[in-house]
């Protein structure tokens, strides 16, 4: 038996990695009308439907990854999936004063910030790697999000709100310096080229 030879995979599993992807905007609707009543129970659900949803970023990179499906739409929409996710929240919570919004005013201009960044290279040729501090500020506000949405805990974690919310301050503080990482990058491939 000729080893090399790999068996095809069926077409629904190419398509997986796409249907994680969306269903993280497919999911925003729901979270935000779990955050309406905003009572404890509520809450918990919706920071449980988030997490599920934030879960989903993982799976969609594994399962494009294993069924070689890696494609130009699906490393448009993943980032732009996690957006709505997140940003969507983060306007909910600021309604509900659970958050300043001068928080959500920052963290926009900054992912809008980058995505012109990326528009302007990627028509220059140039390919900007994601930097540290813009992971680290994902994955702060992945933790930091579903705590504010629950609140406090009594009895268990009273302080769960503050700090999150303290934790959430830092990653947008990493959003800032991202965007000034991604700015320099890009002046110093611009100015290597020419």
């Amino acid at each position: 038996m000729n080893n090399s030879t790999q068996i095809p995979h069926p077409p629904w599993k190419s398509k997986l990695a796409m249907w994680f992807t969306m269903s993280r905007i497919f999911m925003v609707p729901i979270i935000l009308a779990t955050m309406i009543p905003n009572t404890f129970w509520w809450n918990i659900a919706s920071a449980a439907l988030f997490i599920l949803s934030s879960i989903t970023d993982y799976y969609d990179g594994f399962f494009a990854r294993k069924y070689n499906a890696v494609s130009n739409m699906g490393k448009f929409m993943d980032p732009v999936a996690d957006k709505i996710l997140v940003s969507s929240v983060l306007i909910m919570m600021a309604h509900y004063h659970k958050i300043d919004p001068w928080m959500v005013v920052v963290l926009l201009a900054r992912d809008n910030f980058i995505s012109g960044i990326r528009s302007v290279a990627a028509s220059d040729g140039v390919v900007i790697a994601a930097k540290s501090a813009g992971k680290w500020k994902t994955a702060l506000q992945m933790g930091a999000i579903p705590g504010l949405m629950i609140g406090e805990i009594p009895g268990f974690l009273p302080y769960l709100d503050k700090l999150a919310y303290v934790i959430l301050w830092v990653s947008t503080i990493l959003s800032i310096t991202s965007g000034a990482e991604y700015f320099f990058a890009y002046t110093k491939s611009r100015k290597a080229r020419i």
